[in-house]
């Protein structure tokens, strides 16, 4: 699931898609070059025919790196760049599925409030990722890997990256925090950067409190070893 300003990247493997990759390359750069991406809600989306719904929200993606192979297949990078709508779905004359869709702006102003619940998901989402790293394999065994001190002290230098624009921390911890489909989905729809921001206090702090009672990790710690940045 992508958000604006994070950044994507891709192997293309199927025709439909190689094909995608070529068009966005013929044309000029910029908002040209934006595809869409957009969540399967039923279906599969390997092979043909097989998503048979989609989630109404998604997010354009702006191509930016292509790296081409023999066997006719591509490495691309693309960053999140706007949130829309879908409004309808066709499939005429391109192998891959087309769409119109209408543009999701943010409703409210920045604000002395959004500052303080940025700081408080900030210091949070911190607090969350020090939790899921004390349950990651032990370090320093040996095989070059981080101690845990220096795993500790990065992990505490990226916390201390996060973008302090609310806005676009709100994109970033909402794609970075490793929460269920449906969570990060409504993250992703909501059109107010305040009440998105109080959403992600309200996840992550049951997230925390799952971590804490029951040693629950939602997801394989290695998916999590993915370093958090914007373009």
């Amino acid at each position: 699931m992508l958000f604006p300003g994070v950044v994507l990247p891709l192997h293309i493997f199927e025709p439909r898609y190689r094909e995608l990759v070529r068009r966005l390359m013929d044309a000029p750069e910029g908002p040209a070059r934006e595809f869409g991406v957009v969540g399967i809600k039923q279906g599969w989306e390997v092979g043909d025919d097989q998503v048979e719904c989609l989630y109404e929200v998604g997010c354009t993606a702006e191509l930016r790196q292509v790296t081409g192979f023999t066997d006719g297949t591509f490495d691309i990078v693309a960053v999140g760049r706007r949130r829309f709508r879908l409004e309808s779905v066709r499939q005429d004359g391109a192998p891959f599925l087309q769409g119109s869709v209408g543009w999701l702006p943010e409703t409210d102003a920045a604000s002395g409030e959004d500052t303080l619940l940025a700081a408080s998901v900030t210091t949070v989402f911190g607090d969350y990722l020090r939790l899921l790293a004390q349950g990651a394999p032990a370090a320093g065994d040996g095989q070059g890997g981080p101690t845990a001190a220096e795993a500790a002290e990065e992990l505490d230098a990226q916390v201390a990256a996060l973008p302090t624009d609310p806005l676009t921390l709100s994109h970033l911890v909402a794609a970075s925090a490793p929460l269920p489909q449906d969570d990060r989905q409504a993250l992703l729809e909501e059109r107010s950067t305040l009440r998105r921001l109080r959403r992600e206090l309200q996840l992550l702090k049951r997230e925390a409190t799952m971590l804490r009672r029951l040693g629950a990790v939602p997801v394989p710690l290695a998916e999590l070893r993915v370093p958090m940045g914007l373009n």
